[in-house]
Order: structure tokens, then C-alpha cells, then sequence
């Protein structure tokens, strides 16, 4: 019996190997070899304005924004908002590769949290400008990205945001109101995950915002504070990022802080975790590993994947006598874009209480929910924009 398995996995190998074979031989006929993507710059310092636009080369790339806005009539609500691309030179769905079918791939989020009514609501959307799908482009020489008719692009100095939700309309224009902080221990926008592993990451950690939003006819006129963040490179995850949980904290006293925790398969804290303290005049400020620390004060399982997220936190930061509880403005902020970005994370608005001041926050959580270790071929070719309401 033992035997007769042994020759069972050896010629389910072979199966694998000659599928595998026969696909990249099919790949490579119709749409070219795959590059590398290593160009020589991965660990070159940020440029701007030029790393606002895109990169040919990069094989994951994103233009990320949050915000904490109210509209004129005093409803308050936050905003998610994130455009990527991906080369999918070097991926596969088991034995096939992903670029057969688009290289690149235009993915977005966008998320409404309604503070007053505790309720989320989210879209995503992919395209690799077929001929069913949303017209996509992310320029290489201007800060223009589109996804249908969901866009963001600069416009001396301040960044245009436009996204739909159903029957929600979104337009804002955001002001950096202090200058872009590159991240990394340099201070030069180099930020390593492992080692030899490393992405191009800055960020506007204090954006004015003013908008206009519209549901069913009716318009609303909002105001509020937003970040962005902007990142990009080749960089393969190893065994020390398998999740990480990410803060984006606003103070009430002008100052911001970073933070973020790489997780491994046994959710342990991967050493390269860092952070970034902004003081109230844009000075910006590296944060070792040890420099901060962050405690789980509660749970939250999601009724609808059953993954169990941390939801509430204590942010230290003893360097900056910073002692911050964060908690959620509702529990259930959990994006299911296995359909896109065939992802499951949890990306939420929360409040800020502590020392020195209060404030508000965006918090990231991924990896707690592995499903996307076993993707859905099938699910991800069935359609080009998802909605949740």
C-alpha cells in the first residue's frame, strides 16, 4: 500500500511538471516570456515628483488614500480609496500563468464607513483592458490613473480623487497641507521587508480634503483629513511576511504616526517592522522595531469568511510619550476582493483616545484570513466589479 501511494504522488508530479510545462509553452507563444522585473533600481531613493506616476517595471505598485470627512449637514463618515498594478509576469493559478490572462492587471477598492448609521459598504473592481472590461491606465509619465470611471491625477499639487458605490458618487480634491514623508530606515523612501526585500514607500500623512458626494439625486458638500500612500517595486514575500497589520494615526495636536507589523505563518513579529512619527512641523522621524509597540485589546470574527481579526489596540510610543488606545467605529470593516485582488482583509476607520491627544485613524489588517492561499480561478474570471452595500 505504502509503495502503491509513492507511485501515486510520483506520477501526479509528473502531471503537474508536464502541465506546467505545456501552459508556460502556451504562455509564451501567445503573450511572450516573462520578465524578471528587476531592473537594477529596487533599491534606488524615491524621486519626486517622477514616482508619483507609474512603473513599467514594478511588479506591484498602489496609490493609497484614507480619510476622516463630515459633510456640511454634520454626517460623518471615513473613505478608502486604492488603485494598484500588477505584472503578472511571475504569477500562477496552480500551474497556469496569470499573465495569459492580462499583464498588467488594474485593480480598486473603494470603502464607506457611515459613522452614525455603524455601516460599511465597499466596491472593487479589476480589469486587464479586454474587450469586457472597464478601460484601465496607470501613465508612466504624468499621476494619472483610471479604472472605468473611477479616477485619481494630480493638478498643481493637489490630488483628484472620483469613485462610485452603487448609487454614491464620490468627488474630492485633497491638499497636502505638510510636505511627503519618505519612509524607511534612510529616511530616503527605501523601506526592506526581509532581507534583500524591499518596496519604494512614501507618504502625505496630512491631506486637506474637500468634496462632494451624491446619493439618488442629492448632494452633499464634505470637508475632512486624508492620507495617502504610495508604494511600489518587486519585492517576493518570504516566511516573515505572511500578514502585517498597519496603522495610519492623525493627532488632534498636527502630529501623525505610521506604524506597522509584519506577521510570519506562526503570527510572529518580523524584526524588519517599523514606523514613521511626524511632528507638527513635517519633521519626520524613523521608528525601529523596538521603538513601539502594539497591544490586541479585543477580537472580531467575521460572520460572513469566519476569520478572526484583533479589533481594538494600544499604540505606544515611548520615545514621543505617545500612549493611544485605537478602537474600531464599527467592527465589521472587512473587504472580501477575492474576486479582484482575490484577497480578504479588514480595512476600517476607528477612533483615537490617549495621551497626548486624541485623533483619528485607518487600520489595515491582512493575512488573517488565508484563503487567498487557495484561489478561485473560476471566481476570479466571473466578473469585473464586485459591490457590497
Amino acid at each position: 500500500m505504502g509503495r502503491d501511494f509513492f507511485d501515486f504522488e510520483d506520477i501526479l508530479r509528473n502531471f503537474e511538471e508536464t502541465a506546467a510545462s505545456f501552459f508556460e509553452t502556451v504562455a509564451e507563444t501567445i503573450v511572450g516570456k516573462p520578465e524578471n522585473l528587476r531592473d537594477g533600481s529596487e533599491y534606488k531613493p524615491v524621486e519626486l515628483p517622477k514616482d508619483l506616476a507609474a512603473h513599467g517595471s514594478a511588479q506591484t505598485e498602489w496609490w493609497y488614500y484614507t480619510g476622516h470627512c463630515a459633510t456640511d449637514s454634520g454626517k460623518n463618515f471615513g473613505f478608502e480609496l486604492v488603485f494598484f498594478k500588477r505584472r503578472t509576469d511571475l504569477d500562477k493559478f496552480s500551474v497556469v500563468p496569470l499573465r495569459l490572462f492580462g499583464n498588467p492587471l488594474y485593480f480598486a477598492h473603494f470603502a464607506i464607513t457611515d459613522i452614525e448609521k455603524k455601516r460599511f459598504r465597499y466596491a472593487h473592481r479589476k480589469s486587464a483592458n479586454g474587450l469586457l472590461d472597464f478601460p484601465a491606465v496607470a501613465s508612466e509619465k504624468n499621476f494619472y490613473v483610471r479604472l472605468g470611471d473611477w479616477s485619481l491625477r494630480e493638478s498643481n499639487g493637489d490630488h483628484i480623487l472620483k469613485a462610485s458605490l452603487g448609487n454614491i458618487s464620490f468627488e474630492a480634491t485633497l491638499t497636502p497641507t505638510k510636505r511627503v514623508v519618505l519612509n524607511g530606515r534612510n529616511q530616503d523612501g527605501v523601506s526592506f521587508k526581509d532581507e534583500g526585500q524591499a518596496s519604494r514607500y512614501f507618504s502625505y500623512t496630512r491631506m486637506k480634503v474637500d468634496g462632494f458626494i451624491s446619493k439618488a439625486g442629492s448632494v452633499e458638500h464634505f470637508s475632512g483629513s486624508a492620507w495617502m500612500d504610495r508604494e511600489f517595486g518587486t519585492w517576493f514575500p518570504t516566511e516573515k511576511q505572511k500578514g502585517w497589520d498597519w496603522f495610519s494615526i492623525q493627532l488632534e495636536n498636527s502630529t501623525e504616526l505610521m506604524c506597522y507589523q509584519l506577521r510570519d505563518s506562526k503570527d510572529r513579529v518580523s524584526e524588519f517592522s517599523c514606523g514613521t512619527f511626524v511632528d507638527e512641523n513635517g519633521n519626520s522621524y524613523f521608528l525601529d522595531f523596538g521603538e513601539f509597540s502594539i497591544e490586541v485589546l479585543g477580537s472580531w470574527t467575521s460572520p460572513n469568511t469566519g476569520a478572526k481579526y484583533p479589533s481594538g489596540w494600544r499604540v505606544k510610543v515611548p520615545k514621543f510619550n505617545l500612549d493611544l488606545t485605537v478602537t474600531p467605529f464599527l467592527q465589521d470593516q472587512e473587504l472580501d476582493t477575492r474576486g479582484t485582488t482575490m484577497i480578504v482583509y479588514w480595512e476600517g476607520a476607528c477612533e483615537v483616545k490617549g495621551a497626548p491627544c486624541n485623533g483619528r485613524a485607518y487600520v489595515e489588517l491582512v493575512g488573517y484570513d488565508r484563503s487567498h492561499e487557495r484561489p478561485n480561478l473560476a471566481f476570479f474570471l466571473m466578473g469585473n466589479e464586485f459591490i457590497k452595500t
